[in-house]
């Protein structure tokens, strides 16, 4: 062996696999990226995917292909981006219901969405509206709560499915009213929207970029916004707070992430240029037209964000006993 094939032997072995690591850390992205949504295509978390998937293309020059991979209420496609390789090329565009809510009714799920993924930025939330149809005799929250006390079972609230946020949000008021109202579920927002409108069931939370077009043409009828303050949309609206009924800001919100162990200055640069995206004038007025206000910041407000809300609907759903079946 030559002097010179030793000495390069050598100064191999003294470079670390943290070097290595981070050689390849620099050259990234040095391929498409995969952006999976695991909803269908046409939803709100599929439009806003596809808007952060342009923006940071553009940002990294480099190919950002969005993957729809829906079913199973979002953990398929959530399952799969738990497995994919840490190396920064497939992240997951998500929302809360199967970071929060999901995992604590689907029995057997393959991971666990406070330890599978590296969080990467909260990208918007979206409040809700408790709406009801025009010719209802409800006028307020507390005329609905009233009944509810009077028609023990009788009232009726719809939501886009079990274990949606707008099922959550429904059993809450129940637990906080300490009344007994039906659960009506439906396959989708826009059918549980649809029931209220039509007067088949009292009453829905359901999402902002979903009604305001009905309350706009008198289609249906707001009574609250789960928002913290009211709604620049509806500023005759109350919040749940002004309705009577405190601690009540319930917010759906949507977020990136990335598999557990990413590198972390990937996790930044991926990080850094979604923030960007997102603060561009012409996608921030796409995202005031669904309905979302855009959050933004470090990839520990996601995790902080999330691990509190997880929390919180666990407890909820435990005391409401809701259940997949």
């Amino acid at each position: 062996m030559s002097s010179c094939t030793r000495r390069n032997l050598v100064l191999a072995a003294l470079i670390s696999p943290a070097a290595f690591a981070a050689r390849a850390q620099s050259s990234w992205p040095s391929r498409p990226i995969d952006y999976i949504v695991p909803y269908p295509p046409g939803g709100t978390t599929d439009i806003l995917g596809r808007s952060i998937a342009q923006g940071v293309a553009a940002e990294l020059r480099q190919s950002v292909i969005v993957e729809n991979k829906p079913g199973a209420t979002g953990t398929i496609g959530g399952a799969f981006v738990a497995r994919a390789r840490p190396d920064g090329y497939t992240v997951l565009g998500t929302s809360i219901g199967p970071q929060t809510i999901v995992p604590h009714l689907m029995k057997g799920l393959s991971y666990n969405p406070l330890t599978a993924y590296a969080p990467v930025v909260l990208v918007g939330t979206m409040p809700h509206v408790l709406v009801v149809a025009p010719k209802s005799d409800f006028h307020s929250v507390q005329e609905v709560i009233a009944a509810a006390k009077r028609h023990p079972g009788q009232i009726s609230f719809a939501s886009g499915g079990i274990g949606t946020i707008l099922q959550i949000q429904g059993e809450l008021l129940r637990l906080r009213t300490g009344t007994r109202m039906l659960h009506v579920p439906y396959s989708g927002d826009v059918p549980a929207m649809q029931s209220v409108m039509a007067g088949q069931v009292n009453f829905g939370f359901l999402p902002l970029p979903a009604v305001l077009p009905q309350l706009q043409s008198g289609k249906l009828r707001a009574l609250a916004v789960t928002a913290a303050t009211r709604l620049q949309e509806l500023p005759d609206t109350p919040t749940m707070a002004q309705a009577g009924f405190k601690d009540f800001v319930v917010e759906q919100w949507q977020a990136v992430y990335a598999p557990a162990h990413t590198p972390a200055p990937v996790v930044r640069q991926l990080n850094q240029s979604i923030n960007q995206v997102i603060a561009e004038p012409a996608v921030a007025a796409r995202f005031k037209q669904l309905g979302v206000t855009i959050a933004g910041g470090a990839p520990e407000v996601l995790a902080k964000r999330q691990a509190a809300d997880y929390e919180r609907w666990g407890r909820v759903i435990q005391a409401a006993h809701i259940t997949m079946s």
